[in-house]
């Protein structure tokens, strides 16, 4: 936006020039303006009374959101189980419950003119990272990730140690246990449990089991149970820490949770407790980003595409009773198809696995 002195001083230099025999337009592109903008200025008064944008007075849309839906909106927002939830995922649980208030950018835009755009959680805000390379699942078992991370306790220099498995097409977590010691006697039983549970013994191919480079994943007595189990196993690349980012994501979900304590756990069973509290919450109640805020139980067991469906009908009829506030297409609730772990080379992975329809990194 040029101010009013500016627009006059260049006139004037653009005048001088092209009384001196220099066309206009070429004149213009030399004091860094278009021709019509510069004819535009002389025939609106603008060399008079200067941009007229800050000062213009612009009616309300029809299609805006009244005081009343604004109010309702901030409303919900603020109600104790959205206390800790961002737009991004308010709006898909209330689509679950049939009930369609405003669009994610309206939720956002509400909070953000009350002040309340604030990141909600502990966290600070994301930031991209490179995506690190090797297995795709197309469907749940085909490709599980675990890990173990420490749980501190209140006793200083003690810690408890959570053991993770999860599913990567429906980032279920599929089995876990917390332990007061590091050893590989509980990874071969957590694994074997797991495969149990997820009755894998009459599966072909079986799931592949990715981990990181630690000792106690990579034990010969955990590598001995995976062969027994007809598991394969795959490790990270050796200094690389982003290789099992999926379990290392969900790490980073558990810590951040309010319920985790900030001066650690006091027993190995207020621990245990807690972790298996996290658990219900993360698998039947989150709403993950990943898969187009379904939780993992409903992805897992299948539900997933009937639930994005009757989103996209809930979205299509309230485009139909209002389609002014809609300036293209509905949100997308199209289910997310197969999950790369390390996308480094997604051409390369495409020739040779057939998936088209792969879904980026996403915690």
């Amino acid at each position: 936006m040029i101010g009013l002195e500016d627009r006059q001083v260049l006139a004037q230099d653009i005048h001088i020039a092209h009384g001196a025999g220099a066309r206009l337009r070429p004149a213009c592109e030399v004091a860094g303006i278009d021709l019509r903008t510069l004819q535009r200025w002389k025939a609106r008064e603008g060399l008079v009374a200067g941009d007229g944008r800050p000062q213009a007075v612009r009616p309300t849309p029809g299609h805006a959101l009244s005081q009343a839906e604004r109010a309702q909106l901030l409303e919900v927002a603020n109600e104790p189980r959205f206390a800790a939830v961002p737009p991004a995922r308010i709006v898909p649980m209330l689509a679950d419950e049939g009930c369609y208030l405003a669009s994610e950018s309206s939720f956002a835009r509400v909070l953000r003119e009350h002040g309340q755009n604030a990141h909600r959680g502990r966290a600070k805000a994301p930031k991209a990272v490179r995506p690190p390379t090797t297995h795709i699942a197309a469907a749940v078992r085909q490709v599980w990730c675990w890990d173990m991370t420490y749980l501190p306790a209140i006793v200083l220099g003690r810690w408890f140690h959570l053991y993770l498995i999860l599913d990567l097409y429906s980032r279920k977590i599929v089995g876990w246990e917390v332990h007061d010691s590091d050893d590989s006697d509980h990874a071969v039983h957590l694994v074997r449990r797991t495969a149990l549970a997820e009755g894998i013994a009459m599966m072909t191919p079986r799931p592949v089991l990715h981990g990181d480079n630690g000792s106690t994943l990579k034990a010969t007595t955990v590598l001995a149970m995976l062969n027994w189990l007809g598991i394969d196993p795959s490790y990270s690349r050796p200094r690389v820490s982003d290789d099992n980012a999926y379990a290392e994501s969900l790490f980073r979900t558990a810590k951040y949770r309010p319920e985790f304590p900030a001066k650690g756990f006091a027993t190995l069973e207020e621990a245990r407790a807690w972790a298996a509290d996290f658990v219900r919450w993360y698998n039947f109640e989150h709403r993950h980003s990943g898969i187009r805020y379904v939780s993992p139980a409903q992805r897992h067991a299948g539900e997933d595409h009937a639930i994005l469906a009757a989103r996209h009908e809930l979205y299509t009829r309230a485009r139909q009773l209002n389609p002014a506030r809609w300036s293209g297409k509905t949100r997308n609730w199209t289910p997310i198809g197969a999950v790369t772990l390390n996308p480094e080379r997604d051409s390369i992975i495409k020739a040779h696995s057939g998936y088209t329809d792969q879904q980026p990194l996403a915690a």
